[in-house]
């Protein structure tokens, strides 16, 4: 990731529903969420969902797969893990002991199940 994309990921998260709609997909995972149930989740309506998806796609921080007649969301998790290195690369002066804290902090917790739409 450059610092052009990584403006643009930030652009999109800086807007509160943007940012309610990729931790509810962060959380959701593999699963995903149909389109329509994200904007029942967060009781946003429709065409102001779509407008903030497309725009957190364009960011590349979210996904989308068709399914049938219907559309499913996706945290895009290379985007994420995209955007962190680029925030990381020079870390701690080379001593990479220093980010365990925050590598830990971002790991994922297993106990942690979301099913949504």
């Amino acid at each position: 990731m450059d610092k052009s994309n990584a403006i643009s990921a930030f652009s999109a998260l800086s807007q509160e529903t943007r940012l309610d709609v990729f931790r509810l997909l962060v959380r959701a995972g593999s699963n995903g969420i149909a389109s329509g149930a994200i904007g029942e989740i967060l009781g946003v309506k429709q065409n102001t969902m779509s407008a903030n998806l497309t725009i957190l796609s364009n960011a590349g921080l979210i996904r989308k797969q068709r399914q049938g007649r219907s559309v499913r969301y996706f945290a895009d998790f290379d985007g994420v893990r995209g955007l962190l290195a680029f925030l990381m690369e020079d870390c701690c002066g080379g001593e990479h002991m220093l980010c365990q804290p925050v590598i830990d902090e971002i790991g994922c917790n297993e106990n942690s199940t979301a099913n949504y739409g």
